[in-house]
């Protein structure tokens, strides 16, 4: 008999770490792009500042696709938008393989971004089904592996990149893509639906949340500042790496990942603190450590011992605002899940968006100390929304 799960009951831990390595897999190809800017900017012959719209557009179809596609998780099956969009990522992938010019490959890039969204069903499934005592923790469970394929693709795509050529690592994410398919077909269970209406209706509900949710909205906007801030590091450390004094390979780039991955981990752990220490608590200590690693990416940006420490730190900090912010998003309206966290996510996607524009933007004109000022900034502004807010 197949598996149904029901409200609060609780999730197998085999179908919870498939969802982890299928949300990792999904969501790097978001970022196999970063260690491979240069080579891209080479290939297309494009500057840098235009190369770096590519990861920009891909984070701005990241933002649409949470805002159009995962309410449908509330209204139709799960596993049939999940099937449809991986399909769709496999032929974005490929096209990103064969593209030989920029403007091709910043349409797929944008197709890449809205498909990409599938891990922010996978959440949901987490916060509604798990035991109550439960649900930060398997949350973290999730955002680990989220947050693994964020960085290990890095990793992989740095690698594959220096020995073969980036357009081999677009060819291996088709099949990736393919396999995963197959995965969720067989693995994933049957799910309640949560809305009853047509889909203009879903959506008019989500801008009604928005509305009318005050704390959702300031939860999703500090979250989003800090992951703006995050991605300002990896928006341009292949430029930072490539140059004097590291001169450093796609390789060299791309295994930096592996220290972030360490921090990624730490999220499980993180998520069992939400209820300990509370949301706003975690908002500063998060947004602290992020600082902290900034000022070490300046102070120590000619030493590989401290762009490795700042990358641990910023990953840390990270969680910490990421799992309490999210955590608490979730928990505002569990039958709206999928909704609630369309807004959450839309907004932390913008931030990272805007954060990936403004590195680059700043990296062209003041090159390092442009990135880490931008850095700080979007910290502070987050610890400067915990500071005049209840929550």
């Amino acid at each position: 008999m197949k598996l149904t799960l029901e409200d609060n009951k609780g999730i197998p831990s085999s179908l919870l770490w498939t969802l982890a390595i299928i949300s990792g897999i999904s969501v790097a190809n978001l970022y196999y792009n970063q260690p491979l800017l240069n080579r891209i900017s080479e290939d297309l012959n494009v500057s840098e500042f235009t190369a770096n719209l590519i990861p920009m557009v891909t984070q701005i179809g990241y933002a649409l696709g949470l805002l159009f596609i995962i309410p449908l998780g509330d209204l139709y099956k799960r596993k049939h938008i999940i099937v449809t969009n991986f399909l769709l990522l496999a032929l974005s992938m490929f096209g990103f393989a064969i593209s030989s010019h920029i403007y091709f490959t910043l349409a797929v890039s944008l197709i890449t971004g809205i498909c990409s969204v599938m891990p922010q069903i996978f959440i949901p499934i987490a916060a509604q089904f798990s035991q109550p005592e439960k649900k930060s923790q398997n949350i973290g469970i999730l955002v680990s592996g989220l947050l693994t394929g964020i960085l290990g693709s890095r990793v992989v795509s740095g690698i594959v990149g220096e020995y073969w050529g980036w357009r081999t690592m677009y060819y291996i994410a088709a099949i990736l893509m393919l396999l995963s398919i197959l995965v969720v077909i067989r693995t994933l269970p049957n799910m309640p639906v949560n809305y009853k209406g047509t889909y203009w209706g879903l959506m008019k509900s989500v801008f009604s949340f928005i509305k009318d949710n005050a704390t959702l909205r300031m939860v999703s906007a500090r979250a989003g500042l800090c992951f703006g801030c995050f991605l300002s590091l990896w928006a341009c450390l292949a430029f930072k790496m490539s140059g004097e004094p590291f001169y450093a390979g796609n390789n060299i780039i791309g295994m930096l990942g592996l220290c972030g991955i360490a921090g990624a981990m730490t999220a499980s752990l993180v998520g069992k603190y939400v209820r300990i220490l509370g949301v706003r608590k975690l908002n500063y200590i998060g947004c602290s450590i992020m600082i902290l690693s900034w000022i070490i990416l300046y102070v120590f940006q000619n030493s590989y011992i401290g762009i490795i420490a700042g990358i641990i730190l910023i990953d840390i900090g990270m969680q910490c605002v990421q799992l309490s912010n999210q955590t608490c998003a979730l928990s505002l309206a569990p039958h709206a899940s999928n909704r609630m966290n369309t807004i959450f996510m839309t907004t932390y996607f913008l931030g990272g968006s805007l954060g990936t524009f403004l590195a680059g933007t700043f990296w062209h004109s003041f090159e390092w100390a442009g990135v880490t000022g931008v850095g700080i900034c979007m910290a502070a502004c987050s610890m400067l929304i915990t500071l005049f807010t209840k929550h």
